[in-house]
């Protein structure tokens, strides 16, 4: 199949990575389990046994009403936590080969609803956002813009990290997450060749 570059002859591109099927209860999968990992999983709680203070039985045992032990039980204010929350990964684990089919998959189902928009280049070679926010006008993308370089450079992260809705990624970091919360993708056609390659 072709895809259609701005301004140049179209570009003979994979049926297997932009053509296949869309698989949307894998695209889930991978998506939950990328937002997953990112989850930092820092929640501490301290148990009884580890509030600091005295144990020392503050009542006598008989003729008060309730038996206690110590004011660092679960029912008193200031007390342990009764099952005590303790940092943890919240990492679920997907196979390479799915995690590229989800990839894959997405890119598919992104080039069907005519969302991928492929270029030359971007022609941002200074750090200047109003030249930026120029070539996105001329490109007539809107809403969500992901702009995918094969080798994103300084000078174009420092021209889009301005415009809030504009997210510059190299292909090496292109993830489930930024293509499914896209609205338009913008890549250049040395990026198409190197996704390619990997995903083939």
């Amino acid at each position: 199949m072709e895809l259609n570059v701005i301004g140049a002859k179209p570009l003979s591109v994979s049926d297997e990575v932009f053509g296949g099927e869309f698989k949307q209860a894998l695209i889930h999968q991978v998506v939950v389990a990328y937002q997953a990992g990112a989850r930092a999983g820092t929640k501490a709680q301290l148990s009884r046994g580890e509030m600091s203070g005295t144990t020392k039985k503050f009542k006598k045992q008989k003729g008060g009403g309730a038996r206690h032990g110590d004011y660092r039980a679960p029912i008193f204010v200031g007390g342990g936590v009764t099952f005590a929350a303790k940092p943890r990964s919240f990492e679920q684990k997907v196979n390479r080969k799915a995690y590229r089919v989800a990839i894959r998959s997405i890119l598919a189902e992104l080039n069907r609803q005519g969302r991928i928009k492929v270029v030359e280049s971007f022609g941002v070679d200074q750090p200047k956002t109003k030249a930026m926010i120029a070539k996105l006008a001329e490109l007539e993308v809107s809403g969500r813009v992901l702009l995918v370089s094969e080798d994103a450079s300084e000078a174009l992260y420092l021209a889009g990290r301005n415009i809030p809705y504009l997210h510059v990624l190299d292909v090496m970091a292109l993830n489930p997450v930024s293509l499914v919360g896209s609205d338009h993708i913008v890549m250049t056609v040395d990026a198409v060749k190197k996704i390619e390659e990997w995903l083939a």
